[in-house]
């Protein structure tokens, strides 16, 4: 059977249009039609090389893909192969309505021998006005499981004994494909929109941990710190976040991005000390290729990496004095220019610095711009040192126990009295992280659940807790060290006096006395 009406039976080349040529050729059309749809990331970008395809292998003089619209109870071309764009919008049925709308209605295939012939068959787009002769018309359902998404049709010009019910059972194929792909397609995007819900839910649970985050404190400074983020958070405003090292910055610095609007973006952390003046600028700008020798392609820096978040620049006191002119403008204009780059690139970031150094005098010795520091300092936050809010040490204690209790899969119930006094009279220059570290120590070194004072460091410990506390006035001190020091510059001098009172920088009458008040005898160590 002839898929060509221009080629007859009779014809020359016959031969070679035999069932096995037939089956080769649909076969063709088939994996051509495959390769399609699974080549296209967008579904509708391989509409219309599908239908030119049915068309072309089929020898149809049109090929039409229509779809429902289920909202508004329509149906439509989406795409087509030899009807004019320009008639495509007159093509609208109502489901039911002539052979389209008839096929979409009863989800069953629908054969026109002669469409002149077809009282159903209406032509709204008017193309078949145009053609050459009598014409034959296919069409067949496109389905998602039992849903009717819309039609694949066809018309070939009409041909005496040609077998339509064969283009009916290759449309037929071809629109199961169509309908597995919009399945796959469908599941997919079911998936993705699953993930999506699921990442949302999970950056909703971290922003609810960041709000509360390891940040632990009742004293009057810590509340007024905690109002000052609260206040700052929803805002756009810069904030530069002041303290000691060890205080807790960086973790008041994920407090206020995730409760901020932008908790959903990145959140980018650059600890400005830790990089060198010369790569500075190329990561937080990024750089062009061939920008500098190890430049061998473009690279994001971080600003553009944090995209619509925040970026959190820790110890900015730190950065050089050419990268302050360049931070100075994004801040001003928020734009950015990459290293070896012409072109400006604007970003939508929020910056938060951090720094525990006195940028005030700082900027005296010109070693920070001041116009930095007031572009800056929008909404300054001072998080004070622990030995400012010792109220909050018991509690930082035992959220740290918890933790690395926790952590290593052992109990610790309880911090013992001694322990506590010593964390209390201690002055913690290394503040909260100080802290930190001293009770995971303790927490390893634990054997009955209680954290002892001789689990602290001893750092820690005191006079008292150790037994060794100091004995004797200053001035018995001061003559026990003489003592010492002139019995040592004896030895050094093999008991020649003028020698050890040249070591000593006394004149030798001096030291002479100095030996009798002490009851020293030189002439034990000649």
């Amino acid at each position: 059977m002839s898929r060509h009406p221009s080629i007859s039976p009779h014809s020359p080349g016959a031969a070679q249009q035999g069932p096995l040529s037939e089956d080769i050729r649909e076969l063709s059309l088939l994996v051509k039609v495959s390769r399609i749809l699974d080549g296209s990331v967008d579904l509708r970008d391989a509409l219309a090389p599908v239908c030119e395809a049915v068309a072309t292998d089929l020898g149809m003089l049109y090929v039409t893909l229509n779809l429902v619209n289920r909202q508004c109870k329509e149906i439509s071309i989406e795409e087509s192969y030899g009807i004019e764009k320009s008639k495509l919008h007159k093509s609208v049925y109502k489901i039911g309505e002539g052979i389209t709308g008839e096929v979409v209605r009863s989800g069953k295939p629908i054969i026109v021998p002669r469409i002149s012939q077809e009282p159903r068959f209406m032509d709204k787009s008017g193309a078949r006005s145009h053609a050459a002769g009598e014409l034959s018309y296919v069409a067949v359902p496109i389905k998602s499981g039992p849903e009717v998404l819309g039609t694949l049709s066809a018309d070939r010009l009409w041909e005496e004994g040609h077998d339509l019910g064969e283009d009916e059972r290759v449309l037929s194929v071809i629109s199961s494909m169509i309908g597995q792909a919009v399945r796959l397609r469908q599941s997919l995007m079911e998936e993705r929109r699953s993930l999506e819900a699921e990442n949302v839910l999970l950056k909703n649970k971290l922003r609810d941990i960041h709000k509360r985050s390891d940040i632990v404190g009742s004293s009057g400074a810590m509340r007024e710190a905690f109002a000052l983020v609260e206040q700052v958070a929803d805002s756009n405003a810069t904030v530069l976040i002041r303290g000691e090292s060890g205080t807790g910055k960086e973790l008041f610095a994920n407090a206020i991005h995730y409760a901020s609007r932008r908790a959903q973006a990145p959140l980018i952390c650059v600890n400005c000390a830790a990089i060198p003046d010369s790569l500075i600028e190329s990561e937080l700008f990024g750089h062009e290729k061939g920008a500098f020798t190890d430049a061998v392609s473009t690279r994001k820096g971080r600003f553009e990496l944090a995209e619509g978040g925040t970026i959190f620049l820790d110890e900015i006191g730190d950065i050089s004095l050419q990268a302050q002119v360049k931070l100075l403008r994004v801040l001003q204009e928020r734009e950015i220019q990459r290293v070896g780059g012409e072109r400006s690139i604007k970003v939508d970031v929020r910056v938060i610095a951090a720094t525990n150094r006195h940028l005030e005098e700082m900027i005296a010795k010109r070693q920070f711009r001041e116009d930095l520091y007031y572009r800056l300092n929008v909404f300054p936050i001072h998080i004070p040192a622990l030995r400012e809010r010792k109220s909050d040490i018991v509690l930082l204690a035992d959220h740290f126990v918890e933790k690395y209790a926790g952590r290593q899969g052992k109990k610790v119930v309880r911090i013992s009295t001694p322990a506590i006094d010593l964390m209390m009279s201690y002055h913690w220059p290394g503040n909260v992280r100080e802290l930190e570290n001293c009770v995971e120590r303790a927490v390893l070194l634990s054997t009955d659940g209680v954290i002892h004072s001789h689990h602290l460091p001893p750092s820690l410990q005191s006079a008292d807790s150790t037994g060794t506390k100091f004995l004797g006035t200053l001035e018995e001190s001061l003559g026990r060290y003489e003592r010492e020091l002139l019995i040592d510059a004896l030895k050094s001098s093999a008991g020649s006096l003028p020698g050890a009172a040249e070591i000593l920088g006394l004149a030798e009458n001096k030291f002479a006395l100095r030996l009798e008040r002490h009851g020293i005898d030189p002439a034990l160590y000649l």
